[in-house]
């Protein structure tokens, strides 16, 4: 099915601007994400931060940076709000008094226990039409395209 906005310009179908399908699926999965996590009092960039913490305890801020694609400063106010609310901690890196090392606290890990569940009830409930082999196939795609921007 395709479709035209009053522009002229098609939204939908093959001929459409790959990078702004990615964007208009990216916006779409935000704001349902955002209604899901609104119930646990987090962000989405606050519960994908939770989930790098909770697969790589001990990594710095700019580890999350470069993880969550944003910048280091953007991380850093992120952290920053998460430590004010006790769900991450920051410690003194042991060799480099300068660094600091991010690890969830016991707030944070029950937080991301909580909210987890709802997240992925959330996207069976966006996948329901596709088979299994599509959403396999849409993983591999998105991961492929992703690691191709990052070179």
């Amino acid at each position: 099915m395709m479709r035209m906005q009053e522009t002229g310009v098609e939204t939908t179908g093959a001929n459409v601007c790959l990078t702004f399908l990615v964007r208009q699926t990216w916006l779409s999965m935000r704001s349902a994400m955002d209604a899901t996590l609104a119930e646990y009092q987090l962000s989405v960039a606050q519960y994908a931060t939770l989930i790098v913490l909770d697969d790589q305890p001990g990594i710095s801020t700019a580890d999350v940076a470069r993880v969550v694609a944003t910048t280091r400063q953007s991380a850093n106010e992120l952290i920053t709000g998460l430590v004010q609310d006790a769900l991450v901690e920051r410690r003194p890196h042991p060799r480099d008094g300068r660094s600091q090392l991010l690890e969830l606290t016991d707030t944070g890990r029950a937080r991301l226990a909580a909210a987890r569940p709802a997240v992925i009830e959330r996207e069976k409930q966006m996948e329901a039409g596709l088979t299994d082999e599509q959403r396999r196939a849409a993983r591999v795609w998105l991961a492929m395209m992703a690691a191709e921007g990052s070179t």
